[in-house]
């Protein structure tokens, strides 16, 4: 049946894309039928246009809910263990624990956004796509997402000196970045990152 088809091979609690769906030769336009006729009968949620899930058991008479952040990654990060984005921007500063803003919408660098900015939503979340400076892979993506960071580390940093500096290196450490990872993409950058880079202490004493 359709339903034991999503249930095995996305998951409960999992976004669905009605692109990734193909079952039984089936028309987009019959695909469309069933996953409604899966939403009436209540196997099935509707995250938003072309996204449904299947919520496991809850204590709420509503369900679980599906997890903006896995539909996020899924739809803009990382799927079928390809990477082609990151997050970026405030976002990922305060992951990080240099600043304590919590941003109302997402940034996102990904391989996916075919402009240099815009503005998009999913569901009732503002996501901000941004075109990569080189196309994002696997072995990349930490180097990409650290060095827009830094391009901008004096306008989104809430600390400075000594503490900022055992951030951004106990992050390095974390992450296994190393300054030759990051060395081949600098040229992407404006010159502002060299001074921000030499400030926060990633260029090891040599000045910018």
């Amino acid at each position: 049946m359709f339903y034991d088809y999503l249930l095995q091979t996305f998951g409960k609690n999992e976004p669905i894309f009605v692109s990734d769906i193909s079952y039984d030769e089936m028309t987009e336009n019959n695909i469309r039928q069933q996953l409604m006729y899966c939403v009436s009968s209540g196997k099935l949620r509707r995250y938003d246009t072309g996204i449904y899930y299947i919520p496991e058991e809850s204590i709420f008479k509503s369900g679980s809910q599906l997890s903006q952040n896995s539909v996020i990654e899924k739809k803009y990060l990382l799927s079928d263990n390809e990477r082609f984005g990151y997050i970026s921007g405030i976002n990922f500063a305060n992951m990080i624990g240099i600043t304590s803003q919590v941003p109302a919408s997402c940034e996102v660098v990904t391989n996916k956004a075919s402009k240099e900015y815009r503005e998009t939503r999913l569901a009732s979340a503002k996501i901000i796509l941004r075109k990569p400076r080189v196309e994002i892979n696997a072995t990349n993506y930490k180097s990409l997402q650290f060095l827009d960071l830094l391009k901008d580390i004096d306008l989104y940093s809430e600390i400075e000196g000594k503490e900022l500096n055992e951030k951004i290196k106990s992050y390095m450490n974390k992450s296994g970045i190393k300054f030759s990872d990051l060395e081949g993409f600098l040229s992407l950058y404006p010159d502002k990152i060299y001074r921000n880079m030499y400030k926060v202490g990633v260029l090891n004493g040599i000045s910018a």
